[in-house]
């Protein structure tokens, strides 16, 4: 289902909204009914449950995913290190237009992944698409080109080689309210459910 995701971008004139939009079109409802009566028949003949994924994580606790590489699917061990939350001033600085962060601060999550199997890879990797930043349950308003300026933090788009058994950290940089009790790194598969790492926003 298509979601609705807000980024902020540095040093831009306006605060950029990507909306999802879905297309909507009609069809043959014979044929479709026909269809829908096929593939019930054969999952009811060949049953094959859906794999589980997501789920709380416990501080240190590694997850398993596998994404999509240019050259192929790769399995990661993808792990939330740690959530570094800055000022009120510091996000007021980070963007062009400091009245749209008001009352809000910066929440960059560090996250190291590793290539347990599947292609290495030669230019560049997208699992971190995966991940997003919560606050309090409410999902976070992403900064681009925020993270990359980050201490220990490398761009996943200059990764030219990664094999298997190597590890890279990449972060993600949202924006949350100043006054959230709790900080989540969500981080899923397309299409699966999120397994959520918690820390408390001391």
């Amino acid at each position: 289902m298509p979601h609705h995701a807000t980024a902020l971008r540095l040093a831009a004139p306006v605060a950029v909204l990507a909306l999802a939009v879905s297309a909507c079109g009609g069809g043959d409802d014979k044929a479709d009914a026909g269809a829908k009566n096929a593939a019930t028949s054969q999952a009811k003949a060949s049953p094959s449950p859906e794999p589980t994924s997501g789920g709380a994580m416990q501080t240190g606790e590694s997850a398993t995913g596998k994404v999509d590489e240019d050259p192929g699917r790769v399995s990661y061990e993808i792990l939330a290190q740690k959530v570094d939350v800055g000022t009120e001033a510091e996000a007021a600085k980070a963007v062009s237009e400091p009245d749209k962060v008001k009352g809000k601060v910066l929440a960059t999550a560090y996250l190291k992944y590793t290539h347990k199997s599947g292609p290495a890879l030669t230019d560049g990797s997208d699992v971190h698409d995966g991940t997003t930043v919560f606050a309090d349950g409410q999902r976070g308003t992403v900064l681009i080109g925020a993270s990359e300026d980050a201490k220990g933090c490398e761009d996943p788009y200059d990764v030219d080689s990664w094999k298997q058994g190597e590890s890279h950290v990449f972060c993600e940089t949202y924006v949350i309210p100043a006054n959230a009790k709790n900080v989540e790194v969500h981080w899923s598969e397309e299409d699966g459910e999120p397994y959520i790492w918690k820390f408390p926003n001391a």
